[in-house]
C-alpha cells in the first residue's frame, strides 16, 4: 500500500520567514485508469500523478508528502495540456456582426475584453497553450496574455503575434474603404519594401510579441477578383528580411500561405511554420523537410458553412480550396513533413477547437498523429521542452477524457478535466 511520508517540521529558528512567504499550492495527486504517453504511444495503467509547485513531480510514485490532496479521476483517460497553433482569440467571424468594418466601430480594449471570454473557453476545451497568430491593431492580444499571465482571468498560455504583417492591399490589410479612412503603416503592420519591414517588426517585438505573423500570400478572405488565388504577395528578399529581424530579437515566424510558390518562398526565407499551406507540391514537401518547417493545417474548417453574409468571391475561393487542403494535408503525412495542430478559431466558435482532432482522423491521420501535433509536436514548434508529454519536470498542464482517443479519437471534443500549472479550472 502506498503511504505518505514524513517529513522533519521545519526549524523554529524559520518559522517567522516562513510565515511571510505566500504559502505554496498544496500537492496533488491524480488518480486514472490510464495516461497516455504520446511519445511512445503506449497507455499506462493504472495511472497517478503527483503534482507540486505547478510541476509534474513524479509518475506512479510510491510516496508522496504529506498533507496531499488526491483526487481521483476513475475511468479517464490522462493526456498533456493540449496546444492550439492557430487562434485568434480576440477575434470573432462567428456570430454575424459585420466583421469588414469592424476595425473603424471598435477599439483594442473591446477586443480584449471578449478575448477574456473566448479565452475562457479554449482553456475550458483543454488547451493550455496557444499561438494567437494575429489580431487587430493596438495589441489586445498581448494585453489578453499580460491579464491571463497575471491571473486576472483564466486561458491558455499565450504566443501572441499582434499585428498581421502584410503587404499594402494585401490578405493581413484591412481594404474596402474608401481612401483616407484607414491609411495604415508599419506601426499596424502594414509594411512594403525591406526599409518598412525592419519597422514593422522591431514596433511588434518592441510591444510584447512572442511571434511574428507574415502574410506571405493573399486569401480566402482577400479582397482581389484579379489576382489568383493564393497568390504571392511578398518577395523572396522581403521575406527574408522578416525572419532576419525577427530572429535578432529571438521570434519565430509563422506564414500564412495558401499557394504554391508564396509557400515555398516563405520556407527557403525560414519561416518556422507554413500556416494553411493549401496547395502544397512536391517541391514544398522537399523543402519543407530540408529546412524543418512545420505545417499548420486547418481541417475542421473545411466542414464548415461560412456566415451568410460572407462575400460570394469569399465563398467561392473557400470552396476552391477545400479539396486542395485535405490533399496537402495527406501529400505533407506521406512525405514525412512536420505538423502541428491548429484550428485558426475565430471563424468559428472559440472552445470548439477538439473538433479538429476528428477532422484531422476523418482525412486520413492516426489517433496517435493528431494527438501529437497538439502535444509534442506543437512544443518543439514553439521551441520549448517544458511542456508537451507527461513527465516528471515538466508544466503540470494536464488534461482527461472519458474513453480511449486512441480508439474514438472525438472523446478529445468533450475534455472533462483540466489543468494549467497546476491549478484546477475543470473538473
Amino acid at each position: 500500500m502506498n503511504k505518505p511520508r514524513k517529513f522533519i517540521p521545519a526549524l523554529y529558528l524559520l518559522a517567522s520567514a516562513l510565515a511571510a512567504t505566500p504559502a505554496a499550492a498544496e500537492p496533488l495527486l491524480l488518480r486514472a485508469k490510464q495516461m497516455l504517453d504520446v511519445a511512445s504511444g503506449e497507455l499506462v495503467s493504472p495511472a497517478s500523478v503527483l503534482v507540486e509547485d505547478g510541476l509534474i513531480s513524479a509518475l506512479n510514485p510510491e510516496s508522496w508528502p504529506l498533507g496531499t490532496r488526491e483526487i481521483d479521476l476513475g475511468e479517464k483517460t490522462l493526456l498533456p495540456g493540449l496546444m492550439d497553433m492557430h487562434t485568434h482569440l480576440t477575434l470573432d467571424f462567428f456570430t454575424g456582426d459585420d466583421w469588414v468594418t469592424m476595425p473603424v466601430r471598435e477599439t483594442a480594449a473591446d477586443w480584449a475584453i471578449r478575448g477574456t471570454r473566448f479565452a475562457k473557453d479554449t482553456l475550458m476545451a483543454g488547451f493550455t497553450t496557444v499561438r494567437d497568430v494575429g489580431a487587430n491593431t493596438g495589441f489586445p492580444d498581448v494585453a489578453l496574455m499580460r491579464a491571463i499571465e497575471r491571473g486576472t482571468v483564466p486561458g491558455p498560455r499565450m504566443w501572441p503575434a499582434g499585428h498581421y504583417i502584410s503587404i499594402t492591399g494585401g490578405h493581413c490589410d484591412v481594404t474596402g474603404f474608401a481612401p483616407g479612412v484607414l491609411e495604415f503603416g508599419p506601426k499596424q503592420g502594414i509594411a512594403n519594401g525591406v526599409d518598412e519591414i525592419l519597422k514593422a517588426v522591431r514596433y511588434q517585438a518592441k510591444h510584447g510579441v512572442r511571434l511574428i505573423k507574415v502574410c506571405a500570400t493573399a486569401g480566402v478572405f482577400s479582397f482581389s477578383n484579379q489576382a489568383p488565388i493564393g497568390a504571392l504577395q511578398y518577395s523572396h528578399e522581403e521575406l527574408k528580411a522578416i525572419v532576419d529581424e525577427a530572429a535578432r530579437h529571438g521570434l519565430k515566424v509563422a506564414a500564412h500561405a495558401h499557394g504554391t510558390e508564396g509557400i515555398n518562398t516563405a520556407v527557403r526565407a525560414g519561416v518556422a511554420s507554413i500556416e494553411h499551406g493549401s496547395m502544397l507540391s512536391d517541391e514544398s514537401i522537399r523543402l519543407m523537410k530540408e529546412h524543418g518547417t512545420f505545417l499548420v493545417p486547418n481541417l475542421y474548417i473545411n466542414s464548415l458553412e461560412l456566415p451568410p453574409e460572407t462575400p460570394p468571391e469569399i465563398l467561392a475561393k473557400n470552396e476552391f480550396l477545400k479539396p486542395l487542403v485535405v490533399q496537402s494535408l495527406q501529400m505533407a503525412r506521406d512525405g514525412g513533413v512536420k505538423m502541428a495542430l491548429g484550428t485558426d478559431a475565430c471563424i468559428f466558435p472559440h472552445g470548439e477547437n477538439g473538433r479538429e482532432f476528428a477532422a484531422l482522423v476523418a482525412n486520413g491521420l492516426t489517433p496517435l498523429h493528431a494527438l501529437r501535433m497538439a502535444t509534442v509536436n506543437a512544443a518543439e514548434l514553439l521551441g520549448v521542452d517544458d511542456r508537451g508529454i507527461i513527465a516528471a519536470g515538466k508544466l503540470a498542464d494536464l488534461v482527461a477524457v472519458d474513453g480511449n482517443p486512441l480508439e474514438d479519437i472525438s472523446v478529445m471534443e468533450d475534455v472533462a478535466f483540466v489543468m494549467k500549472g497546476g491549478q484546477i479550472y475543470k473538473q
